[in-house]
């Protein structure tokens, strides 16, 4: 017989996009972690694609990028951290193109069973040349997809 415990999810990947909404898709994401006695994978993409462009691409300012954003999650994190239920908290921070580097850097190597994400809201134009990463991991994901808005 399957237990209640069995029903949840194990691991949960949170896609951040360092807007101002991440920090509510971010206590979504603890909650639901807290909620299942899952392990939470934060994961963050610096877009390299206009440095790629401008042909440069200065370590020091992704290091630059990389602790700004770890800052801007620090607080959350402490508080994900101390919640006994939640087994595990990683913060995982790449650089590159941002769909492939979702999908074969974090999604591909920690194989999640639920990832939450939020919608950003793009404008029309911007969609329509973009897209959506919320859309691309919901087709692409090979697990459950949860869209915050």
């Amino acid at each position: 017989m399957t237990e209640y415990q069995d029903l949840g999810y194990d691991k949960i990947f949170v896609s951040l996009d360092g807007t101002e909404a991440q920090s509510e898709v971010l206590k979504r994401a603890i909650i639901v972690a807290a909620n299942n006695n899952a392990e939470l994978y934060v994961g963050h993409v610096i877009d390299s694609t206009a440095l790629e462009t401008a042909g440069l691409y200065p370590l020091d300012l992704l290091g630059s990028l990389e602790q700004d954003f770890r800052r801007s999650i620090e607080d959350q994190i402490k508080e994900a951290k101390s919640i006994d239920s939640i087994k595990n908290v990683e913060v995982i921070v790449k650089a590159g193109r941002i769909r492939e580097t979702l999908k074969e850097e974090m999604l591909d190597v920690i194989e999640p069973d639920l990832i939450i994400c939020g919608a950003r809201g793009l404008s029309s134009i911007k969609y329509a040349l973009l897209g959506s990463i919320s859309t691309f991991l919901t087709r692409n994901a090979k697990c459950d997809t949860l869209v915050l808005k």
